[in-house]
């Protein structure tokens, strides 16, 4: 009845538990909620002002399918100086939220047949986008050892001459690893060696912590910028998660090739977002700091009470907003735990296999959530464990 393209889509599992979620709270239960992965944080106020008041100026009406031409010149200077790069307005093309960035290069690169790299467990629309792009996947797994970074040596076996696409995704959802600059500089190697592309999810590079900036960048190697695709957005960084506003950043070329794929598909992004976003780049950027500063002690904390848990172990994650708990020793599927966990105990995570089959054994949990919901939560997953 459908086409091969769309036979494979599912949802997302952060999807599915959110619904039952919903259906136990309308049943009166109380639902502690670690599995969603968006900002608690509001939209900084001048930001959300500045989209307010485009909207009372009557800033509502098409804009050009790649994004006002003042808001891709802020983008290209802020991502360029914070992955010293030089970045040109034309390589920018704005998006209704950071997922055209993960579709459209796929489809503008990926011809059927063509073999894409990409992190299992990772975000699961790079293995949507793949089979609807008509790509063959080739997942490499993320090895808790190596702080979940590639398994290079899978990498290097998996990469060959049919490689077309390796999607990295750089702080990373769910384990929240960051790939070490060698790591990068290897992956560069070989993507040059067999002509690949990149597709750079950095997404979530401004959410670092332990003294780092920025996660490091693929696009800053030498020689690395022809051949990438950078995908980012206002979404975690500014907490505009409703605001559906990113961006991609490629060369020339290719970027005409995304701006025609958003012209016949989207048409363009909402004008009075743009006007918002244009605000969170040049307006103050305390509050980008002051919210890792929160994300990295609610982090500290979490990670300390989940190693109390006897049998359950994790890393300390260095970005993003997620902890990536391995609980293989119980010898339970992570499916069945977190079936258990929102139906016996209230609280609601994320099986580490919604991300992929090398997730088994691992739960994601999300700390963009107050701390007072995260030690009420892992009280509760403490006594379920002590329990098994």
């Amino acid at each position: 009845m459908f086409a091969d393209r769309v036979a494979h889509l599912e949802a997302e599992g952060a999807y599915a538990v959110l619904a039952r979620a919903t259906e136990l709270e309308r049943q009166g239960r109380e639902i502690l909620h670690l599995e969603l992965g968006q900002p608690d944080f509001r939209t900084p106020p001048h930001v959300a002002r500045a989209g307010s008041a485009a909207i009372e100026e009557g800033l509502t009406r098409y804009t050009p399918p790649a994004g006002l031409m003042k808001f891709r010149e802020l983008i290209a200077a802020d991502a360029g100086s914070r992955r010293g790069v030089t970045i040109r307005p034309e390589m920018v093309v704005v998006g209704p939220g950071s997922k055209p960035g993960l579709f459209f290069p796929a489809l503008a690169l990926v011809a059927p047949g063509d073999e894409v790299i990409y992190p299992d467990p990772g975000f699961p629309t790079y293995h949507a986008m793949i089979g609807v792009a008509g790509g063959v996947p080739a997942p490499v797994t993320l090895r808790e050892e190596n702080q979940f970074s590639f398994d290079l040596n899978v990498f290097d076996s998996k990469i060959s001459h049919k490689t077309k696409l390796i999607v990295l995704n750089s702080p990373a959802n769910p384990t929240g690893g960051v790939i070490p600059l060698d790591d990068l500089k290897h992956i560069a190697a070989q993507a040059q060696k067999y002509n690949a592309w990149i597709l750079a999810d950095e997404i979530y590079s401004r959410l670092v912590y332990d003294g780092m900036e920025s996660a490091p960048s693929i696009a800053s190697i030498d020689g690395m910028l022809e051949r990438t695709v950078i995908v980012d957005g206002f979404s975690k960084a500014y907490a505009m998660t409703g605001w559906r506003l990113g961006y991609m950043i490629a060369p020339p070329a290719l970027a005409e090739r995304l701006e025609l794929l958003m012209t016949h598909s989207v048409g363009c992004s909402a004008m009075f977002t743009q006007y918002a976003g244009m605000e969170a780049l040049s307006g103050p950027q305390d509050f980008v700091r002051e919210m890792a500063v929160e994300y990295e002690k609610r982090r500290n904390r979490l990670v300390e009470l989940v190693n109390d848990i006897p049998g359950v172990h994790a890393q300390t994650p260095q970005g993003a907003f997620y902890v990536f708990p391995n609980v293989k020793s119980f010898g339970i599927s992570s499916k069945e735990i977190q079936r258990r966990l929102i139906e016996e105990q209230g609280v609601a995570v994320l099986a580490g296999t919604d991300f992929g089959p090398a997730g088994d054994g691992y739960l994601r949990l999300c700390y963009a959530t107050s701390m007072e919901v995260i030690e009420r939560a892992m009280e509760k997953i403490h006594t379920f464990f002590e329990r098994l």
